[in-house]
């Protein structure tokens, strides 16, 4: 029994609920519990990061009444907010949000031999001001979610018709509430293995890994995160492996080894704050969890090249609380056999469809999160969205953007569930941007009279045929295989071109003006909030490029050596290595004359070219894999390497 296995057993605080936050109650809880040592300001800047101050408990117990209304001042120099939070304006607020959990972070490695129990830190969900105003991701969706609630409520309340087919009236409604839940994949490995990305893709194809039984290490792992994550309430439904990974080796000792395998765990859903807020403590406890049982974990959307990337599946659903305390889902329609949704669930999809162009850079904003959004990897490459072949039989097509959820003998069950969103994005903007563009067309749909059957045909319309709200040119709903059933020239036809690069991404913003006004209606989102985005993803992108992209593929180029006999090499050989060494040449080396790709890059990035930058991106994508593949086939068709 390990370190961790014995603390689960312990009497350990692990959440504060909204009711529980009060001075005297606070105090007393933390009397009671000696191994909180530390509390913790927890607030998200706009990159997803979140702050981690140290402050020791006694400090928060003397100066109580300031943290739970006045919070503390930071100089802004920790947070991601450009343009805001600046070098000669750079104060920062961080308020403590007494609305949501607070929970215990505990140092499993850090013992107080007094206690014999771990050192724990109350972290608390922050909002972060700067100049009176809030600035931050959880704020913006704290925003986002009070707007949708109250105009929702309004437009219910205006048109009654809204309801129509759901057995409620709006007299019944006591306030509208959102839900979100996440599906969160991962690759774990031991420390300094590195992937076979040949062996993991065939192990995919055949699906030799799925939903197979874990073993060793990474089967305890699994257990105990799921343990803790009970531990702090969070209802963990089931933990399981994915499509990708290969089988393990024994050592001498028989332990498992060369491990590398693909998870998934799963929770239950919550309130759309508190599972942005759920999704990042379950996170920092796989981390912690599977470190300690020697794993290494990474939340990167496409670690392995050629081989599935890890998704984070975000569900999404809206409900009306009534006055009697019943909960009723606002997408689903009274006879669940006569329609797939009801006309605020259609309204909500083809407003989340239609703008989702400038929903998009705040799911995938960089080079990894692009890079999983490939066809073949069961990752969405393009605006589409499934409702089921049969409204009498629920089906689920895992080849598109957003998937219709039902379950007949369920109707509270009934959600969007987004595909695009990878284990790194920020959910706290994620579930703004979509509720903001879900509200926008339940406004557009509440001011027609159209039907449910009117609006099914709408929002199933050909290419070409020119209905209500959605772009005349498009499709939106298919129930085929994305990746199969069409070409690549079909699938950009009907359902648009996915952006190849972070710059292609955030351009939406530019080219859909229209579209992102609705980002702002409510002051949700600010232009400068957007502007202060915008820039700091540039930036990543760029320190991403120069600093980890172009030092790998040189790397690379430089792993790519001459290894065949002279002397017994075929004119095939001759012929790889021709193509592979021109391709080294024209990705790293430089003449008198002209510059090496990766030098191109480099000036244009300097230069802040960023357009120019984008297109040199992408040859270097498909350079390097034309080089990889090359190599590869140089390779198997030697007998003998030098």
């Amino acid at each position: 029994m390990n370190c961790l296995s014995k603390v689960l057993e312990k009497d350990l605080l692990f959440v504060i609920k909204p009711y529980e936050i009060n001075k005297n109650n606070l105090i007393e809880l933390i009397e009671n519990h000696p191994e909180i040592k530390f509390i913790s300001l927890m607030g998200i800047d706009l990159s997803g990061n979140d702050t981690d101050v140290k402050i020791p408990i006694k400090n928060f117990i003397n100066n109580c009444d300031e943290f739970l209304s006045g919070g503390i001042q930071t100089d802004g120099s920790s947070v991601v907010l450009p343009g805001i939070a600046t070098l000669n304006d750079g104060k920062v607020d961080i308020v403590a949000d007494l609305n949501s959990n607070w929970y215990v972070d505990y140092n499993f490695e850090h013992i107080d031999i007094n206690i014999d129990k771990p050192v724990g830190t109350l972290r608390i969900p922050s909002f972060l001001y700067h100049n009176g105003r809030p600035v931050d991701a959880r704020s913006i969706l704290n925003k986002a979610i009070n707007s949708f609630s109250t105009t929702l409520l309004q437009l219910i309340k205006n048109n009654s018709s809204l309801l129509d087919d759901t057995n409620v009236t709006p007299e019944l409604i006591d306030e509208i509430v959102l839900t979100s839940a996440t599906e969160l994949e991962f690759w774990v490995k031991t420390p300094n293995d590195d992937a076979d990305a040949e062996a993991l893709s065939a192990s995919q194809v055949l699906q030799e890994q799925y939903w197979k039984r874990t073993k060793g290490s990474v089967r305890t792992a699994m257990e105990q995160a799921l343990l803790l994550m009970d531990r702090y309430e969070l209802s963990p439904e089931m933990g399981h492996k994915e499509v990708g990974g290969v089988k393990a080796k024994l050592d001498e000792s028989g332990n498992l080894t060369h491990i590398m395998e693909q998870l998934e765990i799963d929770w239950k859903y919550s309130t759309a704050l508190q599972a942005a807020d759920n999704d990042l403590l379950v996170r920092t406890i796989i981390k912690e969890v599977f470190r300690k049982n020697g794993l290494e974990v990474t939340f990167q959307a496409k670690p392995i090249e050629g081989v599935a990337g890890s998704g984070k599946h975000t569900h999404i659903g809206v409900a009306a609380k009534l006055k009697n305390g019943s909960v009723v889902n606002l997408f689903s329609p009274g006879n669940m056999n006569s329609s797939f949704m009801n006309k605020i669930g259609y309204g909500a999809l083809m407003g989340l469809l239609h703008n989702y162009e400038i929903v998009n850079p705040f799911v995938s904003s960089t080079i990894d999160s692009l890079n999983r959004l490939k066809p073949g990897f069961e990752a969405p490459v393009c605006i589409v969205a499934s409702l089921g072949h049969n409204v009498n039989v629920p089906s689920r097509n895992r080849t598109v953007l957003i998937g219709l959820i039902r379950d007949m003998g369920n109707p509270l069950a009934t959600r969007f569930e987004v595909r695009s969103p990878n284990p790194m994005t920020n959910s706290y903007l994620a579930l703004a941007a979509f509720y903001q563009s879900m509200l926008d067309g339940i406004k557009a749909i509440a001011s027609t009279s159209y039907s449910i059957n009117q609006l099914h045909d709408n929002i199933i319309k050909p290419k070409g045929e020119d209905k209500f709200y959605l772009n005349k040119d498009r499709e939106y709903i298919s129930e085929k295989n994305i990746y199969e059933e069409y070409t690549d020239k079909e699938r950009e036809s009907l359902f648009g071109v996915h952006p190849s690069t972070v710059y292609e991404n955030l351009m939406s913003f530019n080219k859909y003006h229209e579209k992102t006004k609705v980002l702002l209606e409510n002051d949700v989102m600010t232009e400068s909030i957007i502007n202060s985005f915008v820039s700091a993803t540039f930036t990543r992108w760029i320190t991403e490029l120069l600093n980890r992209y172009i030092p790998e593929t040189i790397d690379l180029v430089r792993s790519c050596k001459q290894i065949h006999n002279v002397s017994e090499a075929t004119d095939m050989d001759i012929c790889h290595w021709n193509r592979i060494n021109s391709l080294r040449h024209y990705l790293v080396k430089d003449t008198m004359n002209e510059k090496s790709l990766i030098s191109r890059i480099k000036e244009a990035a300097i230069n802040k070219n960023m357009k120019e930058l984008s297109n040199l991106q992408i040859q270097l994508n498909d350079k390097v894999k034309e080089l990889k593949e090359e190599y590869n086939a140089y390779k198997k068709n030697l007998i003998d390497i030098e």
